[in-house]
């Protein structure tokens, strides 16, 4: 059976004093930040050297970093990047930087 979660059901308190990673800005990247943005979160959004979506974060008012710089600094951290390049941009950009507390 289904298990319907409603807003009561939530507890956004737990990420009130925690950064927020989330990497990428595609469809699901920036739905995630922007809404996390609005709602009061400190989120900084860790993009690729040549990613076109640099400016477009920028413009929404978001912090804008490398993918590695975003690991290091958030204590939460959304993988939303495309799925074909999810495994190695996190072996090498993302879990030298898990340590423990950081999911």
């Amino acid at each position: 059976m289904t298990t319907l979660y409603y807003e009561k059901d939530a507890k956004p308190e737990i990420l009130k004093n925690r950064k927020i990673a989330i990497l990428g800005y595609g469809s699901q990247g920036h739905a995630h930040a922007l809404n996390l943005h609005d709602s009061g979160f400190d989120v900084i959004v860790g993009l690729r050297p040549d990613s076109s979506s640099i400016d477009k974060a920028i413009k929404a008012g978001l912090t804008v970093t490398s993918i590695e710089e975003a690991a290091k600094q958030a204590e939460v951290i959304m993988m939303l990047l495309p799925d074909t390049a999810q495994k190695a941009i996190y072996e090498a950009e993302v879990a030298p930087h898990m340590t423990a507390g950081k999911v």
